[in-house]
């Protein structure tokens, strides 16, 4: 079990930023943020290959969000900035084992990440 302890999450208003971070043990491989809205399905945020190489957005998120890693203290980030109403959610990190380089089409895709974690809520008053 890969244990993923997602942290950092809270309230913040319309524009504001936020950082949130996820905890993990020691890995090589594919790192996403998720978010999941009240009564809407899990959505692919951003993405970042193992070595922090190469990283994905989702459109609506594109030059808002920034996705990174520490390696030497197996944290995954998600800057988030510009904040609107619309992000709030419960925002998960995942993680796909089998990968180093994440997937170009599909990284957005949950059935890919074999490890999640338990998520921590962002709510973003207007």
């Amino acid at each position: 079990q890969v244990p993923l302890v997602e942290s950092g999450g809270g309230s913040v208003q319309s524009g504001g930023s936020l950082r949130i971070s996820c905890a993990a043990s020691g890995y090589t491989a594919c790192m996403a943020w998720f978010r999941q809205a009240p009564g809407k399905a899990r959505e692919g945020v951003a993405a970042i290959d193992s070595d922090g190489g190469q990283t994905r957005y989702a459109g609506p998120v594109k030059g808002r969000f920034i996705i990174s890693q520490d390696n030497t203290q197996n944290t995954l980030y998600l800057q988030m900035s510009g904040l609107r109403p619309e992000y709030t959610a419960k925002y998960y990190c995942a993680a796909d084992l089998r990968r180093m380089v994440c997937s170009e089409s599909s990284w957005d895709r949950e059935l890919w990440y074999t490890y999640w974690g338990q998520g921590t809520q962002v709510t973003v008053s207007s």
